[in-house]
């Protein structure tokens, strides 16, 4: 039989089908291991804390709330937020190192710890107590703890790591909080354009009687979005002018600045708006005759703080800053180190993420490590 030329098929023919079975072969023995996961736009790019106590309970989440954490949010800078990434392949410390990073007394020393700030005044709770949060808000169980099960579950477990710290520290009293994200940065603009809710009065107070059943103080939370501090910190003055309520501010969700979306750049607050606050809140407790307050500045990067050596230090508030970084151990040290360490203001903050600190197989710090810190935080959150 004669086999004629356009039987046969042309060389990028037999290429293609080539690389084609190549294609397959790979495919089928990988899978789509490789693979990027798709997101939705909004959603946030971790998933919600859990823990032993209450992950039975299997709480939905809202939708009265939108998660701010949207697109990517770390850069070279910002090593605690992205670090839960990092493979878990790092060795424990040789024996013959005596410090680890954050740990070492002598490098707090030279860096200004302990801070010459004024002497406190009666009814302050620094340095005198060590104080015990639970962070988040009820409407939503993906920012916390304090919103991720019922009422009675959460006071439970808030006691229970009270108690813990007694153990760990018994030479100091510790203070239990409830900390309300009570205005929370959104994705959207809203109504107001400003990309931030304020919950409901209804919602503070409901917290707030929580806190007095657990004999807690409450810590009204503000992340600003592209509100400005001056105009939103006057709206919570009727919580605030309680002597058991202080302030945390949330500078990664402060965006007016730049105009970026929450969730899509980490945001920054300056001492200038530092010393507004405190300011404020100096005049506060003047007014009404008031212990001093507490204020927590959120920091996990070198810019959250701006200027923060022109920080404003007053008897009447008392300023921690807190180490709010996510990741490995190792890493939650070294970020304490270069971010609160190596940058004084008055106090020292730690947070403890239930979930993104153990996400990659890593276990939570316990209280006796976080107590080999120095300075030893005086202000630690469970979120």
């Amino acid at each position: 039989m004669k086999i004629t030329e356009t039987s046969l098929p042309s060389l990028t023919t037999v290429y293609r089908v080539l690389i084609l079975v190549a294609f397959l072969l790979a495919l089928a023995k990988y899978g789509h291991a490789n693979l990027p996961e798709s997101k939705p736009p909004n959603a946030y790019p971790w998933a919600p804390a859990t823990t032993p106590a209450v992950a039975s309970e299997q709480p939905q989440p809202t939708d009265h709330i939108s998660s701010p954490n949207t697109g990517q949010t770390s850069s070279a800078d910002e090593t605690a937020r992205a670090s839960a990434a990092e493979p878990n392949n790092v060795a424990a410390p040789s024996p013959e190192i005596k410090y680890r990073a954050g740990e070492d007394p002598e490098f707090a020393r030279q860096n200004g710890w302990p801070v010459n700030a004024p002497r406190p005044l009666p009814g302050a709770i620094l340095p005198y107590k060590r104080i015990v949060a639970f962070y988040g808000n009820p409407l939503c169980w993906k920012m916390g703890i304090l919103g991720k099960s019922s009422k009675k579950n959460m006071l439970q477990k808030l006691q229970q790591e009270v108690d813990h710290w007694k153990e760990a520290d018994p030479s100091r009293e510790i203070q239990p909080a409830l900390h309300l994200i009570a205005v929370t940065a959104q994705p959207t603009s809203g109504k107001a354009g400003k990309y931030r809710m304020i919950m409901p009065d209804k919602i503070i107070k409901q917290v707030y009687a929580w806190a007095k059943e657990a004999n807690a103080i409450l810590f009204i939370d503000l992340q600003t979005g592209h509100d400005d501090i001056r105009e939103l910190l006057p709206r919570f003055e009727w919580i605030l002018k309680n002597p058991d309520v202080h302030l945390g501010i949330d500078p990664e969700f402060n965006l007016i600045k730049t105009g970026a979306v929450p969730g899509t750049q980490i945001g920054s607050l300056d001492a200038e708006e530092v010393n507004y606050v405190t300011g404020y809140l100096r005049n506060l407790v003047q007014k009404h005759n008031l212990p001093p307050k507490v204020l927590t500045l959120h920091r996990f990067t070198r810019n959250g703080i701006t200027n923060a050596d022109k920080i404003v230090l007053n008897p009447e508030i008392q300023i921690v800053m807190h180490m709010d970084g996510w990741g490995n151990p190792w890493l939650k040290r070294d970020t304490y180190k270069r971010y609160i360490v190596a940058d004084p203001v008055q106090y020292a903050g730690f947070k403890l993420f239930l979930y993104n600190d153990t996400k990659q197989g890593d276990r939570l710090m316990t209280p006796e490590e976080v107590l080999r810190l120095n300075p030893k935080p005086l202000y630690i959150q469970y979120q």
